[in-house]
């Protein structure tokens, strides 16, 4: 990581991964700004904004060192009109802002990180997806005589704008990373590690549909270091996976989980099952019945090394953070 410090505006840095990464900057030194429709007490600063005009909020950005761009409706949800709406908007809308107000700007940050995501891929468990050989979601065959349902092509389509929304403005100062994620896994309440690890504390971890589809992920802490390695390495531009270099098949990736929290034993839970429960949950099937086989290869070619590169041991580590917050 660069030796100075930086100043870093987050604009959407309000969720859990936002503040996961607010607090590690800011902790390393740096100076943290994060834009948000709700300002709130915290160790940072935060300035407010709405994401869909120009403001006072611009100032902050102008002569800021970096750009980490998070804005984004949680996708935990039904995706029915509304939400879609939401979800698309307070992506795509945030992202052509930025887009427009960054080269205005009199001294424009050198780094612009957008988030995008690994969803973006196809439904994948016959080879792993890199960002040069990986193929692009949409319409895809997932079984034999099935396609990929709507709502999956949804979040495809929603990935595809976004990136296209970020590379159409020209940024001539500045340069563009988009971040194509796994899910973070942070010992936080009410993420995607909390509830799963609700489940398999309650004995129902088992393997969730077929157990063949993929889970990529990334700790929370490798996350915020792959962070700061793309600011730091200048060489990186365009599209950017950041998972764990191990994606494995849900039927392990449990049964690990289960293991860190010493529950031998969970019961599986049928495709059927996971539909009827999203519908109940008010969320939807995707985020668990997708096989998502994405590895970071240009991390891996720049030399970035994992600290948790390895489920098993990922797990064991949160399950201990998790512990301490109860």
């Amino acid at each position: 990581m660069t030796k100075h410090p930086l100043r870093i505006v987050i604009p959407g840095g309000s969720g859990q991964v936002g503040q996961v990464l607010a607090r590690h900057l800011q902790q390393r030194g740096h100076h943290v700004t994060v834009l948000t429709r709700a300002p709130y007490t915290a160790e940072w600063q935060t300035v407010h904004w709405d994401g869909l005009n120009p403001g006072p909020w611009i100032q902050s950005l102008d002569g800021a060192d970096v750009c980490i761009n998070l804005a984004g409706r949680s996708v935990n949800c039904r995706y029915h009109q509304e939400n879609r709406r939401a979800i698309y908007d307070s992506r795509i809308g945030t992202t052509r802002l930025l887009g427009e107000v960054i080269p205005s700007l009199a001294i424009p940050p050198r780094v612009w990180l957008n988030a995008s995501t690994a969803t973006i891929y196809r439904h994948a468990t016959d080879r792993e997806m890199d960002e040069a050989t990986g193929e692009l979601g949409g319409n895809e065959l997932i079984s034999r005589r099935r396609y990929a349902p709507d709502t999956w092509n949804f979040s495809i389509g929603v990935a595809k704008d976004w990136e296209a929304a970020f590379f159409e403005s020209a940024t001539p100062q500045t340069r563009k990373v988009s971040m194509r994620s796994a899910i973070t896994m942070s010992p936080n309440p009410g993420n995607a590690f909390g509830w799963l690890s609700n489940i398999a504390r309650l004995g129902l971890g088992g393997t969730q549909g077929s157990g063949r589809q993929f889970v990529s992920w990334i700790h929370q802490s490798d996350f915020t270091r792959a962070v700061e390695f793309l600011i730091e390495h200048e060489e990186l531009n365009g599209p950017v996976n950041i998972a764990s270099p191990n994606p494995l098949p849900n039927r392990e990736f449990m049964a690990e989980l289960r293991d860190a929290w010493d529950r031998p034993n969970g019961l599986p839970a049928p495709a059927f099952l996971i539909e009827i429960a999203a519908f109940f949950l008010r969320t939807e099937s995707e985020l668990v019945l997708k096989s998502r086989r994405v590895v970071p290869g240009r991390l891996l070619d720049a030399g970035f090394q994992f600290e948790f590169p390895e489920w098993p041991e990922a797990a064991a580590d949160l399950v201990r953070l998790y512990r301490q917050r109860d």
